[in-house]
């Protein structure tokens, strides 16, 4: 093959980009019982209750940790290994039993389950760390209570093998909410040993030391540079992983971390572009995976005062370029989440909303609106998630420009981008991408429409909505009210538009030279299926 000046230059600098990564990797790390991961997320915790901890830090509870159940999997059309939501298996518990009443869930805990330090899982150690899962507060306090769990009094220690929850009302969520990363179970003796007065939940400890029973402990972490996770011989929570280590290299550069798994450098490229996967996809196993109760979205700040005007907020939503931004940011990959129809007459979601590109509607709506000359505004995204971001807020800020809103990109680092959105929610203008753990829509609409929940990045509140979400959120979904019910919340979505959504994403990852990858929800790295290929 030949190669022309530019196609040179580019190989030559990806080749130079390496360098240093392979320069720092271990003498081992190419041996065969470890696995070297290439991501461009950044992990800013170990611990996944501490406020500000972000999405991709979130692997490290999944790793590191046991919960008391977990999800099943299955095989997807497409080969793909995926969770099953329908499908719980135990983890630390043996065996789980639900009351004729269905407010008491009673696990039995595996007897042989013990700690990295050797000491046995108790059921005190459930409770304390349900306990603190429930109290400090945040994005894991409301996760919890999604499953019906917001109070201490609401978990007992039985005995040494036996834990109890009581609920305050059945709920179809209980149990899946067990399978979550967020009620994780910690040693409570090492916690409780570096707890202090002002820390009483240890959380500057467990920031950088983790304690657990898990499949891998950390045996290295270098914020903002690599973790390496060491495998937990002694582990019961599952079949034991394959690899003995697996080291996760933090890559900001996209080329760099192309060139790494095109030349067999590293064995799996974690949430790669949609680019890269289609072309990669030629050469290597390349795993695309929609994800479950997830958009890509644009989401509009209510307490920023143009965006309290419905006729802005319907300009916007017509002045968006849907399609040039599917092509651009997903490479078509997904599903389209515009132009669908206004009836409603099913309950699936994600759903299209019933907008399209339609400048002279935007036009039309802003000459309405109270600010019909127009204002400025910052758009923000997120660098850690500029593969898709960055070409979306560029086709947005010119479709803008078309109906008088001026729009400065205002680009965020990753580590930084969590703090700024969902938990001091002061961007005015931004994109964002929420996906819901458990596949019902009212929890999506718990998280992402309730006013003050996490993900609830546009400040937005309306009180039909926050009733109908109560009323849905614990209902079995073949209750009589249950489709009515949702199919409101959809409508009044619809029509207020805090968020309008772009489309429905996929999560892609590159390997060469590893197996056993599965897709999990939430969308981050589980080592502990992996399996490194012989040479």
């Amino acid at each position: 093959m030949s190669l022309d000046r530019r196609t040179f230059l580019t190989t030559a600098t990806a080749s130079a980009a390496v360098l240093p990564f392979l320069k720092f990797l271990p003498a081992n790390a190419q041996a065969g019982d470890t696995l070297v991961v290439v991501t461009g997320q950044t992990i800013n915790s170990l611990d996944l209750h501490r406020t500000g901890t972000n999405r991709a830090s979130y692997q490290v509870a999944v790793n590191c940790y046991d919960r008391l159940v977990r999800f099943g999997t299955k095989v997807l059309p497409s080969g793909d290994v995926s969770f099953d939501y329908s499908v719980l298996e135990p983890e630390l518990a043996e065996s789980w039993e639900v009351s004729d009443d269905g407010l008491t869930l009673t696990f039995k805990l595996n007897p042989n389950a013990r700690f990295w330090d050797g000491s046995k899982v108790t059921a005190e150690d459930v409770k304390w760390s349900f306990d603190r899962a429930v109290s400090v507060g945040g994005f894991p306090s409301v996760q919890m209570r999604a499953g019906g769990m917001s109070r201490p009094d609401q978990f007992t220690a039985v005995d040494e093998e036996t834990f109890t929850v009581t609920l305050d009302q059945p709920s179809k969520l209980a149990l899946p909410d067990m399978a979550v990363p967020v009620p994780f179970v910690i040693n409570s003796a090492v916690a409780l040993a570096n707890a202090t007065d002002a820390d009483p939940w240890a959380m500057e400890y467990l920031h950088q030391n983790p304690a657990g029973s898990g499949a891998f402990r950390v045996a290295r972490w270098d914020q903002g540079q690599q973790l390496v996770y060491e495998r937990n011989d002694e582990w019961t929570g599952g079949p034991l992983p394959a690899v003995q280590r697996v080291i996760l290299r933090e890559v900001p550069s996209q080329a760099t971390r192309r060139a790494l798994i095109e030349r067999g450098d590293v064995q799996m490229s974690f949430d790669i572009p949609n680019r890269d996967a289609s072309e990669l996809a030629e050469s290597l196993t390349v795993h695309s995976t929609p994800i479950a109760n997830c958009i890509h979205c644009v989401a509009l700040n209510t307490s920023f005062e143009p965006f309290r005007d419905p006729d802005v907020r319907k300009a916007v939503a017509y002045a968006v370029p849907y399609e040039a931004i599917f092509q651009a940011a997903a490479y078509g990959r997904g599903a389209p989440l515009w132009g669908g129809s206004e009836e409603i007459s099913d309950i699936a979601w994600p759903r299209p909303f019933p907008y399209a590109t339609d400048l002279d509607m935007a036009r039309e709506h802003m000459a309405r609106s109270g600010f019909a000359d127009g204002f400025e505004v910052p758009l923000s995204i997120s660098l850690g998630l500029a593969d898709w971001m960055e070409p979306t807020a560029l086709l947005l800020q010119e479709a803008l420009g078309e109906i008088g809103i001026q729009a400065t990109i205002d680009r965020i680092p990753g580590a930084n981008w969590r703090t700024s959105a969902l938990v001091e929610k002061t961007l005015p203008l931004h994109l964002e991408n929420f996906g819901g753990w458990l596949d019902t829509p009212d929890y999506y609409f718990f998280w992402a429409y309730v006013e003050g929940n996490l993900f609830n990045s546009s400040n937005y509140r309306n009180e039909e909505i926050e009733s109908l979400v109560e009323a849905t959120l614990h209902m079995p979904m073949d209750h009589p009210d249950y489709a009515g019910n949702v199919q409101r919340m959809f409508a009044i979505a619809i029509e207020d538009l805090p968020r309008i959504p772009l489309y429905q994403p996929a999560l892609n990852v590159a390997m060469n030279g590893a197996d056993g990858y599965q897709f999990w929800f939430h969308r981050q790295l589980d080592a502990r299926s992996l399996t490194r290929q012989s040479a």
